[in-house]
């Protein structure tokens, strides 16, 4: 399932616009705050792909039956502008278990780039569902990179990636 937030008509098409905001850009705080709110939109989006079992609720009132996701959620952030984004996320997936990956461009003089992995916190994979959040997808070699250390940590039952602003060539 591919979601382009952009091309739905939703209150995120605000915090996207916002982001992109050259002046705006400039307020760090409406920044991070529009990061989390992005981040939670998408989680939300994500939700609905879980695997989901009927619970009893004990209310009031009675018992009412709720539908709840059964799935293991790792959050898995390529660090340091994805920390607002990974919060956003951990306000709906409040279960989850985090990674974090350290991860960034290193530029050469002549314009070429390659990327460096610096650490990798991870606890195990299988069997759960991985989100692999990175604010900015521009290439992909990142993510990529950060996939391919992932491995080492176990199979996940399916992942997903998360990101807020994505080239056309890092799709």
């Amino acid at each position: 399932m591919r979601t382009n937030l952009a091309t739905q008509h939703s209150v995120a098409n605000r915090f996207l616009a916002e982001l992109r905001n050259a002046e705006l850009q400039k307020d760090r705080l409406r920044f991070r705050r529009n990061l989390e709110r992005v981040g939670e939109v998408l989680a939300y989006e994500i939700s609905k792909t879980l695997t989901y079992e009927p619970v009893e609720v004990e209310t009031p009132l009675g018992i009412a039956t709720a539908q709840l996701p059964v799935d293991r959620i790792v959050l898995g952030t390529i660090l340091r502008a994805g920390l607002p984004f990974n919060q956003g996320m951990l306000h709906y997936f409040d279960h989850a278990d985090n990674a974090f990956i350290s991860a960034y461009r290193r530029q050469h003089k002549d314009g070429s780039f390659d990327i460096q992995l610096e650490y990798v916190s991870c606890g195990d994979l299988n069997d759960a569902v991985l989100i692999l959040a990175d604010p900015m997808l521009a290439t992909g070699a990142s993510l990529c990179l950060a996939l391919k250390h992932l491995e080492r940590h176990g199979t996940p039952k399916a992942i997903h990636i998360a990101a807020v602003i994505a080239s056309t060539a890092g799709v």
